[in-house]
């Protein structure tokens, strides 16, 4: 039975379903069953929630579905250092919630009788995993008689043990979620606000200001007790798990040109028989270091700017051309063009000059102005766009190209930037556009809508055995020069740079390093002042001091934290200094904002229309939450008292709130009260299970 076989495959570990989407829980191994043994040590434990033993094969048997899992979606990628441990801390957060969902249906007393299971699969909408394998995709329904064929099917006896585990804690879950929904309600009061929220749009006029105005910074001076008193008050939020830091330095693994021309003439010994092979994808599979590799479709987008030129030249761009190999982003290509077509996106290329703003100040608007008026007018005399973005450019990354960003489809960018791209013609200069990142001085260099549909041999640029032993040596050498004088010292002789990893937790990525576990185990098994061998990674090679240990649970007040403390101290100061300022200024009998922008030069009205509630969008202003929801509570034509606002206070007049022309209000609420009732009925149970998990007593016994 091909069906039985397929369902078999998908159990052949385990079994699980998309169920509980309330917890957020991806891959959930509700079929297998773990039990406890009493007097286990810790070597046989992954942890304890709320003092209940979670066996480590519970844990190892998640982790490894979840890895599986990842392996048979990303057949092309590595598993990196970085997502092993982001697969490992998936498998442990998916067992912990499992653990809590479990004591949560001993709290509300929710058990389940066997008819209750019979009656599940017997309705009309069965629980997901009936759905899932034996819905009728032509009618929707249920094909019954497929699902009894393989309910009475004697080889599908030990699965079926199995789906009915899963069916069990499925309508377990029902039966929490609806308990926990049963106080749920959506009032008339709960509509309006969100109708009002989703149409009405303002036209208001307002004075940003900034905290600068206030007073400088030593006007309002911390003292260290307000910054003891401030982590002791708020300390909950400095909640961490035990963390080291630590002194490094590395000596990266990187392709030498020797390496890198082995590689190149390795994939060309192989060219002219991939030519010829007649079983594409057998050869794909032998010979490539990236799989899948077979009728795939790529635009210039996929290519490096240079590696595009080449795939998409005239002579090369034709059913049946060989092209390569050729470098492209740290490996060598061979593609086998099968078909030339259309993209299913079209792709652009531009340049850009990105200007960093700060619209609440009127000092660095004026700075912008003046920048803007620079750059259009030495574009207008001639100077090369490329020169300028080099000049201008606050993009680090684009800065040095000149500007170019490369091909790119309409997704890749944000929405404002993609509109003015793609709405333009090529050899176009744009902008400025307004972004969430500053305003961008776009110029356009070109459209393509060209595909190839390829086949293709990927060979990596890896280090060679040589590379890496020569790295080595140098390591190891730096290593004893550090062991014996130590580490600054050697490092400083050899005019290498000692770099910091900060604060990092066990299972986490090292800042300047990535995750590795021999970093790791080195960092918790060791003393403050302990030096590292040489640990070799995918990278290269890192030699360690271990500068720090906090295991107290919170974070320590060191002076990375006594900085932002500060600043968050400061920023409350002169807050309430300009908000006492602007509000004197709001008292004075018949001002108006128009007088008080004239009794200070540094004030500016903005004035606003189309001000949307749903996106917080100021037209030429930026989005500002804080301000939206202010100027929507306001009454019309009234001067406001000073709001809050990013980076500083306004003072606002609302002179309009306005609907779309033709929207029925009430047909809108009629429509987005079912919709309404369950976005709240999940928000409450969502913050219901993350409470229970904040309360919950979590013990990682994991290595």
């Amino acid at each position: 039975m091909a069906f039985m076989t397929s369902l078999r495959d998908k159990t052949h570990v385990i079994l699980f379903a998309l169920i509980a989407s309330f917890l957020g829980l991806i891959v959930i191994q509700w079929g297998m069953q773990f039990t406890g043994m009493s007097g286990k040590s810790k070597v046989n434990l992954a942890g304890r929630v709320n003092g209940k033993d979670i066996a480590y094969n519970q844990y190892d048997e998640i982790y490894k579905e979840l890895s599986e899992n990842y392996r048979r979606s990303n057949p092309a990628n590595d598993v990196t250092p970085e997502v092993e441990v982001a697969i490992q801390e998936r498998a442990w957060n998916i067992t912990v919630d499992q653990a809590l969902l479990d004591q949560l249906f001993e709290k509300f007393g929710i058990t389940l009788q066997d008819q209750e299971v019979v009656e599940a699969l017997n309705s009309p909408f069965p629980p997901m995993i009936i759905r899932q394998n034996f819905t009728n995709p032509s009618t929707g329904a249920i094909d019954r008689s497929k699902l009894e064929a393989a309910r009475r099917d004697p080889r599908a006896k030990d699965i079926w043990v199995q789906i009915e585990k899963i069916v069990r804690k499925e309508l377990k879950i029902n039966k929490l979620i609806r308990a926990l929904q049963s106080v749920d309600q959506v009032t008339s009061r709960d509509l309006d606000d969100v109708v009002r929220r989703q149409f009405e749009q303002f036209s208001a006029s307002f004075i940003p200001v900034p905290l600068a105005f206030a007073g400088p910074d030593s006007s309002f001076p911390i003292k260290d007790d307000e910054i003891s008193k401030y982590y002791e008050a708020h300390k909950e939020l400095f909640k961490q798990p035990p963390t080291r830091s630590a002194d490094f330095v590395f000596f990266p693994l990187v392709a030498s040109s020797k390496d890198s021309l082995a590689v190149k003439t390795d994939i060309e010994a192989i060219r002219a028989e991939f030519a010829t092979t007649k079983s594409d994808s057998e050869y794909v599979r032998l010979q490539s270091d990236r799989l899948g590799g077979i009728n795939v479709t790529y635009n210039r987008a996929d290519f490096s700017p240079a590696a595009g030129e080449l795939v998409f030249s005239a002579s090369n761009l034709k059913p049946g051309a060989l092209i390569g190999p050729f470098a492209d982003n740290g490996a060598y290509r061979i593609l086998k063009v099968r078909q030339v077509t259309a993209s299913a996106q079209p792709v652009a290329r531009a340049s850009h000059i990105l200007l960093k703003i700060n619209p609440s100040s009127s000092g660095d608007v004026q700075r912008v102005r003046g920048l803007l008026m620079a750059i259009s007018q030495q574009l207008r005399d001639g100077v090369p766009f490329e020169q300028l973005a080099r000049k201008y450019s606050a993009d680090p990354g684009s800065a040095s190209r000149g500007g170019d960003l490369g091909w790119f489809t309409r997704d890749r960018m944000v929405p404002a930037f993609s509109a003015a791209v793609f709405g333009a013609r090529p050899g176009a200069i744009v902008g400025p556009v307004q972004t969430q990142f500053g305003l961008h001085i776009i110029k356009v260099t070109g459209f393509d809508q060209r595909a190839v549909v390829c086949s293709e041999v990927v060979r990596n640029i890896r280090p060679s055995t040589e590379t890496t032993d020569s790295q080595r040596r140098i390591a190891m050498a730096f290593q004893m020069s550090a062991k014996s004088q130590g580490i600054d010292k050697a490092a400083a002789g050899q005019k290498l740079e000692v770099l910091k990893t900060g604060d990092f937790a066990k299972h986490m990525a090292l800042p300047g390093i990535g995750y590795s576990d021999k970093v790791a185990s080195f960092a918790f098994k060791s003393n403050e002042g302990d030096l590292s061998d040489v640990i070799e990674t995918e990278k290269g090679f890192y030699i360690i001091r271990l500068t720090g240990k906090n295991d107290s649970g919170y974070h320590q007040l060191d002076a990375l934290l006594k900085g932002k403390i500060t600043a968050e101290l400061l920023a409350e100061k002169k807050g309430a200094a300009l908000e006492k300022k602007l509000a004197s200024l709001a008292k004075v009998p018949g001002t108006t904002l128009d007088k008080i922008a004239a009794s200070n030069p540094s004030f500016r009205i903005v004035k606003a229309a189309d001000i949307r509630w749903n996106d917080a969008a100021i037209p030429g202003f930026g989005s500002d939450r804080q301000l939206v929801e202010a100027i929507s509570g306001l009454d019309v034509g009234k001067l406001s008292s000073p709001v809050k606002i990013s980076g500083g206070y306004a003072l606002v007049v609302l002179n309009g709130k306005t609907y779309p022309a033709g929207i029925d209000l009430k047909a809108e609420a009629a429509k987005i009260a079912p919709q309404l009732l369950k976005v709240k009925q999940q928000q409450n149970i969502q913050e219901y299970f993350e409470t229970e998990k904040k309360k919950a007593k979590i013990e990682d016994f994991r290595p």
